[in-house]
């Protein structure tokens, strides 16, 4: 017989449009829980009218798909009277050959009752909007290195070889220059003395040559476009890190705190605090949250065999931007988690190490933010001093 753990509980099964809910309560006398069935539309007023329904049946359990954003107003509105479970798809999929609407949401109230549905982490409210702040930074500065790459196209396109002379094309020098060619002007060395600063004026013999190529009006106007777009996405870019530091004003504390591992600096910590927030009572070990972020080696063996130990895609926001941490680490001074980088990358190879590197960061910003510590620092001869206990020093 089933061990039920909920008597009286729902699945939802969400679309954009509609949402189509399944009661299971059991009663007195009878092995069957009794089913309800229920549609409705996916407006504020479908979803109160959902609310009513299951309150209606004293539902207590509630669980529904992670299906894109749909789910996101439903759990607002279902909140704070049920006790609310977020499931991954691919981990209540329901047995192939009853694909229906009404099937996949009793299948999933099916598994509620009997307290088997993987739960989903959500975040609290205030770190979701910080979490919808630093991802939306992300997206803008990818838009912005895009429209930079195709300005650097007209250029070249142009026969103009700045990239050849100077680093930056989009610094202060560099637009100067971009913008004596947008307006047509002549090209003299006085002009070029005026545009640029620093070295670069040891360097006007190149960059007369570097400048000289076949800027025709349609050239001109599309470098115009370009150069407009990137300065409109630097300014929202600007905007926005302005809105995040706000929202971080409650969490300075824990910000100061990551800032004190080596490569996280506060962007990274921004990150880090919008996408696992700061309770880590949801994930029970360090090694349930480096799983939940992707960074742990998969776990796949067969009749004795081990197969491919490939890491799972996981939460790709919080992986990647620990990943150019432990790059930063990689290149700076020498610590413990750099010591530990080498070790890895000489046995495995650089992308293991680096992996293997976000695995070990979120292992400590795990204990930190459990213990309410401070990070110490245990030098770069740490393992060895491990491994070798007698040489250690006391």
């Amino acid at each position: 017989m089933e061990d039920v753990f909920h008597s009286c509980c729902a699945g939802l099964d969400i679309h954009q449009k509609v949402i189509v809910a399944c009661v299971l309560r059991s009663t007195e006398g009878k092995k069957r829980p009794e089913k309800a069935f229920g549609s409705f539309e996916t407006t504020t007023r479908g979803l109160f009218e959902l609310s009513d329904w299951l309150a209606s049946y004293e539902v207590t359990h509630i669980s529904m798909e992670s299906t894109g954003v749909y789910w996101k107003c439903v759990w607002r509105i279902l909140q704070n009277q049920f006790e609310l479970q977020l499931a991954n798809p691919r981990h209540i999929k329901n047995i192939p050959g009853k694909k229906t609407d009404m099937k996949d949401a009793e299948w999933i109230a099916r598994l509620t009752r009997l307290g088997v549905v993987p739960t989903s982490f959500v975040p609290p409210e205030p770190i979701q909007e910080l979490r919808d702040l630093t991802r939306y930074r992300k997206h803008l500065v990818e838009d912005l290195n895009r429209e930079k790459n195709r300005g650097h196209m007209v250029l070249q396109n142009a026969g103009i070889k700045l990239t050849s002379v100077m680093k930056d094309i989009y610094g202060k020098s560099g637009r100067a220059l971009l913008y004596v060619l947008i307006e047509n002007k002549t090209i003299a060395e006085s002009l070029i003395l005026k545009s640029v600063y620093t070295t670069l004026r040891r360097k006007v013999p190149q960059l007369m040559d570097a400048l000289e190529g076949f800027m025709n009006p349609h050239y001109r106007k599309m470098l115009a476009l370009h150069l407009t777009q990137i300065e409109c996405l630097e300014k929202q870019i600007q905007e926005v890190e302005e809105t995040i530091n706000d929202y971080l004003t409650p969490y300075e504390e824990y910000v100061e705190r990551l800032e004190e591992i080596p490569g996280i600096n506060r962007r990274t910590a921004a990150v880090v605090l919008a996408e696992i927030g700061i309770d880590m009572s949801v994930f029970p070990t360090s090694g349930h949250l480096a799983s939940w972020a992707g960074a742990s080696p998969g776990n796949n063996q067969s009749a004795g065999k081990t197969r491919s130990k490939r890491v799972r895609k996981g939460n790709s926001y919080l992986k990647k931007v620990l990943a150019q941490g432990a790059l930063a680490v990689s290149k700076g001074k020498k610590n413990r988690i750099q010591a530990f980088f080498f070790r890895v990358r000489r046995n495995a190879g650089h992308k293991k190490a680096v992996v293997a590197t976000v695995h070990l960061l979120l292992r400590i910003i795990y204990r930190m933010l459990s213990d309410q510590s401070r990070y110490k620092e245990l030098g770069e001869t740490y393992l060895q001093n491990r491994e070798n206990p007698l040489t250690a020093t006391h």
